[in-house]
């Protein structure tokens, strides 16, 4: 069966939110509690849902203070379930839409929730495979060997006696993922119409991407396919193993991949006992890793402890194929050119390369962009090269480019941050492994590939025929667009920004005056009302008069705390 496309709906004025009110609740609690009443209060949501924002507790946790945004971000998606860690978990990946000091910390969140039940799974690979259980499994084990926010997996044994595990999508996950993010899409809405140069975040294309994103996370055929695609790259590589995908019992919703009776790679004590060689493991898990980046374009991109196991004779097994990376082959050179550029200290070479691997907004200071390379070089000018860590250099690489604020791609910096986590798992199996050392065969070779004959007359070739369909094409455009001029068709748009906060002033300062006509006309008129003497009374009063002082002082009232406590109707 295949998945249904989740269904995200940008929000209107009211719109759908209503059928969402006890989660919009409890996401706007959350937020206040981790500081972010004053963000909530600039986005006007009392004007647009009545949810009964006043009802909604605004007591902020102690200690927030200490804490820095980006800490008080995470603390608060940690808070609001697992739909909202994955989503941080993807953000973390997303240099180009988050600054530094967000990815670091939204990288600590954890994927761990309780299970679901094991009855809720089998009737879910029923209805998915269209068969009864016992019909594709000789057994199933109930427990479940690792929980996360999309699915489980289960352990389980083929009809054939083939030992498999089984991954299984949480039951509703999509409706769940579907409100949330309406519910994101509104708040992001209201961000760019509200907030004064948000509109250039673009949140709500955060959100959108945030759907894509998902949307692949929730087709097990897709990491099926990733998983088939990596196989195929080593088949001849006897330093790695790939396990098998069995596609009769694969969907969108259920994965079957073969069971691996392996040793996790972070397990010294098991790797020594098993007399397996960690030095060997490292410098080999090093250069797969190489090869996935430098070679097929196509890596692993989350090669954690976890997701790495070791069979006999220092074999490599990588599992979950979730998250993939990919790398074309003009950012591979450029990213050869980066690190050779490094180590040979040369600042304008890693300048010129940095503008090739990222793009901006507006154009960045070359000069202290150089600058700052400079002084980045400079913490390696006298270090010999064995001692030259690639993650902590690449960690500067991305300091600076975030200080000038470049955007790196995603792909990029998955890639980044592979080589980075491999390294490290290096170092704890080999103290002595240097990462410099490993790499320096495949940036030479990189570089080498680039004077090949047949390359370069390919590229010749291409370049000619894109020239070639340029000139014959130019003419048709040309006049295309002199017959547009002619009639008239050509438009030049212009787009006022920055009036927001004054027409929203301009609304509550009219809101406050017809309030106060209003408030004052009360209080004229049950003056007059005392004077006319009209029945019924109360101490010779009219109870009419009494009434419009009443709500007259409820409404002044009502006027001067809100205005003290808020500064707005």
């Amino acid at each position: 069966m295949k998945g249904t496309v989740l269904a995200i709906r940008k929000i209107g004025v009211i719109g759908r939110t209503y059928r969402h009110a006890q989660r919009y609740r409890q996401i706007l609690t959350v937020l206040f509690r981790y500081g972010f009443g004053d963000l909530l209060d600039s986005l006007k949501i009392e004007h647009y849902l009545d949810i009964g924002l006043r009802l909604i507790s605004r007591q902020r946790q102690k200690g927030l203070e200490t804490l820095s945004r980006a800490q008080r971000v995470r603390m608060a998606i940690e808070d609001l379930g697992p739909t909202f860690v994955k989503m941080g978990q993807i953000l973390s990946t997303r240099p180009d839409l988050l600054p530094t000091e967000f990815l670091y910390e939204l990288g600590k969140l954890q994927d761990q929730v309780p299970p679901f039940a094991s009855e809720q799974a089998q009737k879910i690979i029923e209805t998915e495979l269209q068969v009864p259980l016992d019909a594709i499994f000789r057994d199933f084990e109930e427990i479940p060997l690792a929980s996360a926010s999309l699915g489980q997996v289960h352990r389980a044994r083929l009809a054939d006696g083939e030992e498999v595990v089984v991954k299984v999508q949480r039951p509703d996950i999509r409706k769940t993922i579907e409100v949330d993010l309406e519910i994101l899409m509104h708040l992001a809405t209201l961000a760019e119409r509200h907030l004064a140069g948000w509109d250039i975040q673009r949140p709500t294309q955060i959100v959108e991407e945030f759907t894509r994103v998902l949307e692949k996370e929730l087709d097990y055929t897709l990491e099926a396919s990733h998983l088939e695609r990596f196989a195929r790259q080593f088949i001849s590589d006897p330093t790695i193993y790939v396990p098998k995908v069995y596609r009769d019992a694969t969907t969108a919703k259920v994965l079957t991949m073969e069971y691996v009776d392996a040793i996790k790679v972070s397990d010294l004590a098991r790797l020594k006992k098993a007399r397996l060689n960690p030095q060997e493991i490292a410098r080999r898990g090093f250069d797969l890793i190489m090869k996935q980046i430098f070679v097929h374009g196509f890596f692993h991109a989350d090669p954690h402890p976890g997701n790495i196991f070791i069979l006999p004779n220092n074999v490599i097994c990588f599992l979950d194929f979730g998250m993939m990376g990919r790398i074309g082959q003009e950012n591979r050179e450029d990213f050869a050119d980066l690190i050779m550029g490094a180590v040979s200290r040369d600042e304008v070479k890693v300048m010129d390369v940095l503008l090739r691997l990222t793009y901006w907004e507006q154009e960045p200071d070359r000069r202290a962009l150089q600058r700052d390379v400079s002084e980045f070089l400079d913490l390696y000018l006298y270090r010999p090269l064995k001692e030259v860590e690639l993650g902590p250099l690449l960690q500067e690489v991305l300091d600076v480019v975030d200080k000038h604020h470049l955007r790196v791609p995603s792909d990029m910096f998955l890639m980044i941050k592979a080589l980075s986590t491999v390294e490290g798992l290096g170092r704890t199996l080999d103290p002595d492994f240097d990462a410099m050392e490993q790499a320096a065969p495949f940036m030479r070779r990189i570089q080498l590939e680039r004077l090949y004959p047949p390359r370069i007359a390919g590229e010749m070739f291409d370049s000619g025929m894109e020239l070639f369909h340029l000139m014959k094409e130019f003419p048709g455009e040309l006049r295309e667009f002199l017959k547009q001029v002619r009639q008239g068709k050509m438009k030049v748009e212009f787009e006022h920004r920055g009036l927001e906060p004054m027409l929203h002033a301009h609304d509550r300062i009219s809101n406050r005056l017809a309030f106060a006509i209003v408030l004052a006309s009360l209080v004229i008129g049950s003056s007059l009302i005392v004077l006319s003497d009209i029945p019924p009374k109360w101490h010779d009063i009219p109870i009419i008069c009494l009434a419009g002082f009443v709500i007259s002082g409820a409404m002044g009232f009502w006027l001067l705390i809100s205005i003290i406590r808020r500064g707005k109707l």
